[in-house]
């Protein structure tokens, strides 16, 4: 006789891609206080404010008879100095300390292969999801292998389902899984032997399997970005929620605070909820989930809420606070918002941080290395003011970190997406480098490549990044190069879009690319895999070789070696 299901109530709080910024954020607010527009800065985020409003929710979930859970929707990694400084250790150390229940894998957890995953598990006090990655033929042979691991949850290719996890509250039981990007190996570094299947096809056979088992109530973590999430719950029946990542969206009204607005929280697909909590640890999610015994969820209420600071600042610096009246009512405005928590940070946090993380990353930021006489755009596809004024000068960067090291680089090709952000007028540190703009811990390789070949990878990018007669990844892939130049034709057929390519050499100056001859390039290790339109690029001659030198690396040396022309 089959057990008879029941009626669940659940708390769950949410977060997801965080990258890595732990400390709170400078936050520019627009409000709108009785007809007068002020922009205040406000001290806005991080894990110190997040952990204290998850235990307060919690508190409240257990006065009131809910099981409380909390999620991570992926991308933890990358993003800021304490990833570049400690790669995974500090994140591991972070959602340790937090009280993680489950996160899902995304993908800059595989910027850099499997390897760091690896570590990043043997840390962990939680399961990972991976739900879509087929590990049934990791060679054996790596000192990083994967396959077995308790705590990852991955693909099972025999049933072709996702392995979850099972939460039972009051003797009632709620499956978990997760997926992530099924193009894993088109945007991150995911070792050749260990591919993402088909998330779509996983999660149908994933929820069939869960309710052959006697479960009925079903949470998905996802790392497809929102799109993908209305997608796939139009297309697989029996999700009661999805809580998503990977597309940064803060999902709600925020426009009275000058921010975006969104979807709902809580927009429904094909009778699933769908959740996402924005980025960078702005804000904490969390929803109160009722299922009746059938599986249905029956109530569901919940928004996300940004965590803020108490004071209203002058200018992003946070020093100086504005105190006059209308500041006032902006305060007392701010701390009636529905979707805002006035919220302290958590001194056990705080004070883990403190002690084996901030010195280090205090250090480098009060190390300067250059000063902008200007502000420095950056802009992934050109627009009526031009292009970005700082991916040429990285790009440049690799080939001159490469000639350092005895190289004869003739080219160099960055993609736009590897820069996060721009520069502007003052003196510029190396946490602004290695932080902020550059905070991907990708090393930089070279390899010789036929020219028909570099025409074929720019046209790739450019037609990846516009979607321009493909089906994109995003605009990330646009290309800024090094003593090269072209002209892009959209109109024109596939494969014949690039014209007057040259290369800029030292004796002739600028002189057309030759289709047949061999050029020395550098990039990043992930775009000479061909990632992002980039394909063309694995024809080079062998494998190439890669450098020890990170992006960040590069630019810092380049900016402190020629740092009259900024």
């Amino acid at each position: 006789m089959m057990k008879k299901n029941k009626p669940v109530k659940i708390t769950l709080a949410h977060i997801n891609d965080t990258h890595s910024y732990f400390e709170p954020q400078s936050l520019q607010l627009q409000l709108n206080i009785n007809g007068e527009m002020i922009s205040p800065y406000v001290s806005n985020g991080g894990f110190s404010r997040i952990a204290t409003r998850a235990k307060q929710l919690k508190a409240i979930a257990l006065q009131n008879n809910r099981d409380f859970i909390f999620v991570h929707a992926g991308d933890c990694f990358q993003g800021t100095l304490y990833f570049s400084l400690f790669k995974g250790k500090a994140n591991s150390d972070m959602l340790n300390a937090l009280g993680i229940d489950v996160m899902t894998i995304g993908n800059h957890e595989l910027d850099m292969g499997n390897e760091p995953v690896a570590e990043f598990l043997d840390r962990i006090e939680f399961p990972l999801l991976a739900g879509n990655w087929d590990l049934t033929n990791e060679l054996t042979t790596k000192s990083h292998y994967l396959k077995g691991r308790p705590n990852l949850l991955s693909y099972q290719p025999e049933q072709q389902t996702a392995r979850w996890m099972t939460r039972v509250v009051d003797g009632e039981s709620v499956a978990i899984f997760g997926v992530s990007l099924d193009k894993m190996a088109d945007i991150a570094n995911v070792d050749p032997d260990t591919p993402f299947v088909n998330a779509i096809e996983t999660a149908t056979n994933t929820v069939r399997a869960i309710r052959e088992s006697g479960i009925n109530k079903i949470i998905l973590l996802s790392h497809l970005g929102f799109t993908g999430d209305c997608e796939l719950a139009d297309k697989v029946e029996g999700i009661s929620l999805i809580v998503g990542g990977h597309s940064h969206n803060l999902l709600g009204d925020f426009s009275d605070l000058g921010l975006k607005k969104e979807a709902e929280y809580g927009h429904q697909v094909n009778g699933t909820y769908i959740v996402q909590a924005g980025f960078h640890s702005q804000a904490l999610g969390h929803c109160e989930i009722d299922f009746a015994a059938d599986g249905s969820v029956s109530t569901f209420k919940g928004k996300n809420e940004l965590l803020i600071g108490r004071r209203l600042c002058t200018n992003a610096s946070l020093l100086t606070t504005n105190d006059d009246a209308i500041h006032a009512q902006a305060s007392l405005y701010l701390t009636q918002h529905e979707n805002v928590v006035i919220c302290k940070k958590d001194p056990q946090l705080q004070s883990l941080l403190q002690d084996k993380y901030i010195p280090r990353v205090r250090k480098l930021q009060s190390t300067v290395i250059a000063n902008l006489t200007k502000d420095m755009r950056h802009i992934r596809i050109p627009d009526q003011q031009g292009g970005s004024e700082i991916a040429p000068l990285v790009a440049e960067s690799f080939a001159h970190m490469m000639n350092k090291d005895g190289h004869q680089i003739d080219f160099a090709i960055h993609n736009a997406g590897g820069v996060r952000t721009s520069l502007f007028q003052g003196n510029v540190s190396i946490c602004d480098i290695a932080g902020k703009l550059l905070p991907f811990a990708v090393p930089i390789g070279a390899y010789h490549i036929k020219g028909k070949y570099i025409a074929q990878a720019l046209e790739g990018a450019i037609n990846n990044a516009t979607n321009n007669g493909v089906i994109g990844t995003g605009s990330g892939s646009y290309p800024y190069t090094y003593n090269l130049d072209f002209d892009y034709h959209a109109e024109r057929p596939l494969g014949q879009r690039i014209a007057g390519l040259m290369i800029h050499t030292a004796q002739d100056g600028w002189v057309d690319i030759d289709d047949d001859k061999y050029y020395y390039g550098s990039s990043s290790a992930y775009t000479m895999k061909g990632k992002e339109g980039y394909e063309a690029l694995t024809m080079m001659e062998g494998d190439g070789i890669v450098s020890h030198h990170s992006m960040a690396d590069c630019f810092i040396d380049f900016l402190q070696d020629v740092s009259n022309r900024l």
